[in-house]
């Protein structure tokens, strides 16, 4: 079975108030559904690869068709390009969001999902919808904490 998932990522400040939003389609079923989180500081990077764990910590069956688009070059590039092998192959020195990408490898290769980069802010439908979905959980009220990058960013301080 064929799933598709639309991600995107929106930060207000770089770091700022950030957020994710998701799109996740099974069309032979006729099936989709969204998600949306905010945080109260993070990165945009950090937003456009949360959303894409978060969708493939969604799935159930690694037996699944899966496709996943995405406007972040940064994301799309680490699979596309062949940089991920890179950094694990030198035990993820000088990568940014390591937590993120550690836990993005065990579901990639669980799921083994096709990676595709659309252009963002170009009138597609769904990943205009995940942007309204990130940039409202962005500015929503019930922000979470993006813990690891707080510690860190407290930690380079001395």
């Amino acid at each position: 079975m064929k799933i598709e998932i639309y991600t995107d990522g929106a930060c207000s400040g770089n770091p700022g108030k950030g957020g994710y939003g998701i799109l996740m389609r099974v069309p032979e079923k006729k099936y989709q559904k969204t998600f949306s989180k905010g945080f109260r500081k993070t990165t945009n990077n950090r937003m456009e690869l949360l959303a894409v764990i978060t969708a493939l910590e969604k799935l159930k069956s690694p037996e699944n068709d899966i496709h996943i688009y995405t406007d972040s070059k940064y994301v799309a590039d680490a699979i596309n390009q062949n940089w991920l092998a890179g950094w694990i192959k030198r035990g993820w020195k000088n990568v940014k969001n390591p937590d993120l990408w550690q836990r993005f490898v065990v579901l990639y290769n669980l799921y083994k999902p096709k990676m595709h980069w659309i252009k963002g802010h170009a009138g597609h439908f769904e990943n205009e919808l995940c942007d309204k979905l990130a940039v409202t959980a962005a500015a929503s009220a019930d922000l979470e904490i993006d813990s690891y990058f707080e510690n860190q960013e407290n930690n380079s301080l001395f």
